[in-house]
């Protein structure tokens, strides 16, 4: 653990209730209007006699067959009766078997399930409870992890409502909001920045004005150096060793936002991510790198500083990462397999204290430059 300053809508519709019963209803209708009718008894005798007369005696006449036939033609009656509503709940279900209770098929066997978290609110007072320890599979990424029942992605970052803040407007608050959420987003959960590409969207919302800020991100893409390594703010992988198993990154944190002793609005996000990997090579073993950001971003009164209307002032950044290999400063996250173990070690040889990379309740930002190891991932 190193301290450094710094799915999606279901792809099954839903179906409303009245549409599935207008579809039982109908099928049902055409069901028993191309089901064959049991003849009148008045039909039944005479076709008998004509039998009686035409076939010899002792032709399937015999009181066992009789009564065989007569079993038979109770079960076809009976299937005439059951058959309708049966043949209904069959093609019903076929279209959505989610009506049945449970799970007869077995569709969630090999998916992880978890009853959602609520969203954070305030900052947790203790770290979350300890987890039954489980391999992460290619279809199971989150297993054994906290962070099984966290948010999906984007969804995990909530905004507050916004108000009006000193003299700037609820819409000028709302925009700083959004923006902060683009950052976020656009920094650790867009599928380009972490497979290592330039963030744009993110670089976009940041004030130009405020000095050596941007400069220095954007060199830091193009050379990074321990001094000026763009994983302090953005969460990128070497695509030419790791990729993101799935497109589901765990998410969980808060926005506040508050007047600041400048007269400006801060805008503070606490938010940890967690990224499950496996490696390029052909290998399905999985492993997991968790990524905490507390950033600050900031509108800046425009009477007293140079700023650019609309766009947010970066302030605090301050950035943990967990299971990432120590002292190695190429612009990327170099997650740690077990696997590696039995191998040469890669980066620097932990020194720090071992700690939860999923404790929350903590603060970060204290003992910078330590690199430690993590109690679980």
């Amino acid at each position: 653990m190193s301290d450094k300053p710094s799915e999606e809508p279901s792809s099954t519709p839903e179906i409303p209730d009245d549409v599935w019963d207008k579809f039982a209803r109908d099928t049902e209708r055409d069901i028993r209007a191309s089901a064959q009718k049991e003849p009148s008894a008045r039909a039944r005798q005479v076709t008998e006699r004509l039998k009686k007369a035409e076939q010899p005696e002792g032709w399937r006449t015999g009181p066992a067959w009789q009564e065989m036939n007569g079993r038979a033609r109770r079960r076809r009656r009976l299937w005439a009766v059951l058959g309708v509503p049966l043949a209904v709940a069959v093609a019903v279900v076929a279209m959505k078997p989610s009506l049945l209770p449970g799970d007869p098929f077995g569709a969630k066997a090999d998916s992880d399930s978890a009853s959602p978290l609520a969203p954070e609110t305030a900052a947790p007072t203790a770290a979350p409870s300890t987890v039954d320890p489980q391999i992460p599979t290619l279809d199971r990424p989150f297993a054994g992890s906290p962070a099984l029942n966290w948010a999906d992605g984007a969804a995990g970052i909530i905004l507050p409502k916004a108000t009006a803040v000193g003299t700037f407007s609820k819409d000028r608050v709302e925009l700083a909001l959004q923006q902060t959420k683009i950052l976020l987003v656009a920094a650790n959960l867009d599928p380009k920045t972490i497979g290592g590409a330039r963030p744009s969207a993110a670089l976009a919302v940041l004030d130009p004005k405020q000095p050596k800020v941007l400069a220095e991100l954007k060199a830091s893409l193009i050379l990074p150096t321990k001094g000026n390594d763009p994983t302090l703010l953005f969460s990128r992988f070497d695509p030419k060793d790791v990729r993101l198993v799935g497109k589901v990154v765990k998410t969980r944190g808060r926005i506040t936002f508050a007047k600041d002793s400048s007269g400006g609005v801060t805008v503070h996000a606490d938010y940890t991510f967690v990224y499950p990997l496996v490696r390029t090579d052909g290998s399905t073993e999985v492993t997991r790198t968790i990524v905490r950001r507390v950033i600050d971003t900031e509108i800046l009164d425009p009477s007293r500083y140079r700023v650019t209307p609309g766009l947010l002032t970066l302030t605090l950044n301050n950035a943990d990462f967990g299971n990432s290999a120590c002292d190695i400063y190429d612009g990327y996250l170099h997650p740690q397999f077990d696997s590696d173990a039995t191998s040469s070690p890669t980066g620097a040889t932990p020194s720090g204290p071992t700690t939860d990379p999923y404790d929350r309740s903590r603060d970060i930002g204290k003992g910078q430059g330590t690199c430690g190891t993590v109690s679980r991932t």
